[in-house]
């Protein structure tokens, strides 16, 4: 049943009363005196979050290297545990799943199983409107194999740059593509893909095609199994709070499982085997496989108090509000702000749209600023874009009212004109 909003203050309040999942808000560390608005960059630390930490730490502390088979968890087996946790966010089994490492770098693992060239597939197809470090990675890693990126790297550009039609995407897909490699949800509009679509017609071509997820997990439940999808590679500090620079993860469909891992390490050794220490490469029979070194216990642990919060909430209820309170922001931009020149760069239907709204304005970056001097914490994207994530398990109907209202206040009163026209070196 499609929720019926309202501009009053008062219907934020009540909304918020109503609300099943307003008591997560109270584990959580809340900025004093401001408003957070940034979980699509970095999620706010819960105490869960802090207790996995500390209890990791204490170990450490405590069992210096017997904390590898006598912790809490074992850290033999840490990435492990929590990847069998992750598989329930994104529909997957647990053993297609992996804890380890960055985004990058994950993406760099993965090109070197998944990039494969021969004969005349050696392109890969990739868009305009990716976060620029996975071109970067595709660039770099092309030329270590002797291609260059000006005649082997297809990039589809989007019609209106904001968002991508999938249908056009598709037809992009030629018999010279070896691999596709998109975003989930794209970075500055918010726009989330069909991924199940794309995957579908990629592979009726018979090209493999991966996922990056960043800007999705934790906000959108996937059925990674169900999509289809060959692989996937994410972090883990946006919406799913694993703290700056937090360990990532990545997906591997289990149909590749026998595929040889382009970059080897021990850490992708058989468990039984990898203390044998032998020159000979037993690669483990699953996303473990995938692995290169050894694990950054201090940067998983408060993953672990993290997913207790998502496993308690609900994926499907977080989704729900999620979409409510992005909805509800879009209705007021529509409402108190178009008349000042204010547009909603986030596609409208909620089955194409992640977990944050893109607020344009031709003075965003001065605007940016004049919210963080009110204590609200949003950030600035190139040209014009105020991203603005209001996170379900910390953020309430009233904080979403306040924003725009204060964006209304700035506006009316020229509190922006205070401002230079130039991003902070973190917008």
């Amino acid at each position: 049943m499609k929720t019926e909003f309202s501009t009053k203050e008062s219907w934020s309040l009540e909304m918020d009363e109503a609300d099943e999942l307003k008591s997560f808000k109270e584990r959580f560390y809340l900025l004093e005196d401001a408003i957070y608005m940034d979980g699509n960059s970095l999620g706010l630390m819960s105490v869960d979050a802090e207790e996995s930490l500390l209890r990791v730490v204490n170990e450490w502390k405590t069992l210096g290297i017997n904390g590898w088979m006598g912790g809490d968890t074992p850290w033999f087996y840490y990435p492990e545990m929590l990847a069998g946790r992750l598989a329930g966010l994104i529909g997957a089994e647990k053993d297609e799943v992996m804890v380890h490492s960055s985004t990058t770098v994950n993406l760099h693992l993965l090109l070197a199983t998944f990039y494969r060239p021969e004969g005349k597939r050696t392109k890969i197809l990739m868009d305009n409107l990716t976060f620029p470090s996975d071109r970067y990675a595709v660039e770099s890693f092309m030329k270590t194999k002797g291609y260059s990126p000006g005649d082997h790297l297809v990039i589809f550009e989007s019609a209106d740059g904001k968002t991508l039609d999938e249908k056009a995407l598709a037809h992009a897909i030629s018999e010279e593509v070896a691999l596709v490699l998109l975003p989930s949800v794209l970075y500055r509009s918010g726009q989330l893909l069909d991924m199940e679509y794309l995957t579908n017609k990629a592979h009726e071509k018979g090209v493999l095609i991966g996922f990056d997820c960043a800007h999705s997990i934790g906000a959108v439940p996937h059925k990674f199994k169900e999509y289809g999808l060959d692989f996937a590679f994410w972090c883990n500090y946006k919406y799913v709070n694993n703290g700056p620079g937090g360990t990532g993860g990545f997906y591997i469909n289990r149909r590749h499982f026998g595929r040889e891992v382009g970059l080897a390490g021990w850490y992708g050794v058989q468990k039984e085997k990898q203390f044998d220490l032998e020159n000979e490469f037993h690669q483990n029979h699953c996303a473990g496989g995938w692995q290169i070194g050894t694990s950054h216990m201090l940067s998983m642990a408060p993953l672990e108090g993290s997913l207790k919060l998502y496993e308690e909430a609900g994926a499907l209820r977080l989704r729900e509000k999620s979409l409510k309170l992005t909805s509800y922001m879009m209705f007021l931009i529509d409402e108190l702000l178009a008349p000042y020149g204010f547009a909603v760069g986030t596609p409208a239907e909620e089955e194409r749209r992640g977990g944050h709204v893109a607020l344009e304005h031709e003075e965003a970056v001065r605007i940016n600023e004049a919210l963080k001097e009110r204590g609200v914490v949003p950030d600035f994207r190139p040209p014009n874009i105020i991203r603005l994530a209001p996170v379900p398990l910390y953020t309430s109907y009233h904080d979403v009212w306040k924003v725009i209202s204060a964006v209304k206040e700035i506006y009316e009163k020229g509190e922006y004109r205070n401002y230079d026209k130039k991003r902070g070196t973190v917008a």
